[in-house]
């Protein structure tokens, strides 16, 4: 089981460490009574579903034995209006670098990351609709 804890810190700020040790800080806009010293909450989110993902293609490239130089996700979400303002849309952009990348080692990598083993994506996805594409930049 994954642990974590979070610990509020005045204002706005909590502080979020993980079962494993590591820590980051969240804090609230200023509109909203935060001094901006952290993420968002929200934006944790889109973060750990870039992370999660980019993982999965990082190892499956390896073991592809794929030359990647760099991998860049963008991801952007659409919120609803109304209270919880929930995703209801979320984008994300793989741009895989690399040399003489095979399009099809890539697309397969992108492939099975968002259908079967990015838990993040799996959890988001049952309350957002999540549209996923990438980008293949063959570098020398």
């Amino acid at each position: 089981m994954l642990k974590a804890k979070v610990k509020w810190a005045g204002g706005l700020q909590f502080v979020g460490q993980s079962g494993t040790g590591h820590a980051i800080v969240m804090d609230g806009s200023p509109d909203y009574g935060g001094e901006n010293t952290g993420m968002r909450p929200m934006e944790l989110l889109l973060v750990g579903l870039g992370g999660c993902s980019g993982m999965d293609i990082a190892s499956i490239l390896a073991k592809k034995k794929q030359d990647v130089r760099d991998i860049e996700i963008n991801i952007q979400g659409k919120q609803a209006e109304e209270y919880p303002k929930r995703f209801t849309e979320i984008e994300i952009e793989f741009i895989i670098k690399g040399r003489n990348l095979s399009e099809e080692a890539v697309k397969r990598a992108v492939q099975l990351s968002m259908e079967k083993y990015c838990s993040v994506k799996a959890t988001l996805e049952h309350s957002a609709k999540i549209i996923h594409s990438y980008k293949i930049v063959n570098v020398d």
